[in-house]
């Protein structure tokens, strides 16, 4: 009997002990799931929008350009690089492909010069040169999956440059005005500041030749390639 006793005692200790802790637990339980449920659902990661099969695009350029025929630039105009301003369009696939069709304009005014036992001399005669190059070309883009916004590209296309040269007092026959085709090759990275708006920036090789090496300066130089090497800066509105 005494057994049986000791046996009932500690089995009603037992429970004793037991009812505060699973009461604690329920308790504990009941919380954490309040908390979750007050906690707002985990927002997935963000994407780019989507892009539209065909995207048309209008830009504004401004190039910097170091004139392949420097000796013939620096002698008339005292610098071999020269400021472009333009624009464009584009048309671009979702698959990557792009054309592109610019226009920009060069103007500036120097003075005739010739060349003479390997120094160039300035006439003193002031000569404006005018610059007008329409460009076409064609490439691709290519999408980076871990840098979305981060667009380089390249291309190859034609360029045609027209090129007008006028003096005050000379001859018809002495001013120039003419048009000539060459090519072009280019590469460069666009960065998209949000959905419409992108600023791009490239490197592009122009080479044009016939306008230059008839007369004149190029001639006694040897230049006769009116293009050259560019850095182009495009602000592109456009998906």
């Amino acid at each position: 009997m005494r057994t049986s006793h000791r046996v009932l005692q500690a089995a009603l200790f037992a429970l004793v002990l037991a009812a505060p802790l699973s009461a604690q637990t329920m308790t504990t339980d009941a919380t954490d799931d309040a908390v979750d449920q007050a906690r707002p659902p985990a927002r997935p990661p963000m994407r780019p929008p989507a892009q539209p099969p065909i995207s048309f695009r209008g830009f504004g350029l401004f190039s910097v350009q170091n004139f392949a025929a420097q000796m013939t630039f620096d002698g008339i105009f005292g610098s071999s690089v020269g400021v472009f301003y333009g624009g464009g369009a584009q048309v671009v696939s979702r698959e990557g492909l792009f054309g592109e069709f610019s226009i920009s304009r060069f103007s500036k005014t120097g003075e005739r010069a010739f060349r003479f036992n390997n120094q160039t001399f300035g006439l003193g005669i002031p000569l404006t040169a005018t610059i007008t190059p329409i460009e076409a070309s064609g490439g691709y883009r290519f999408r980076l999956r871990r840098q979305p916004n981060f667009i380089p590209y390249v291309a190859a296309g034609v360029s045609s440059y027209g090129y007008h040269e006028e003096s005050v007092g000379a001859d018809p026959d002495e001013n120039l005005d003419v048009r000539h085709v060459g090519y072009l090759v280019l590469g460069g990275l666009e960065y998209r500041v949000d959905r419409l708006i992108g600023i791009a920036g490239d490197l592009q090789y122009t080479h044009v030749g016939g306008i230059f090496g008839e007369a004149g300066l190029s001639q006694q130089v040897g230049e006769d390639n009116a293009g050259g090497v560019a850095a182009r800066i495009k602000v592109v509105i456009g998906r």
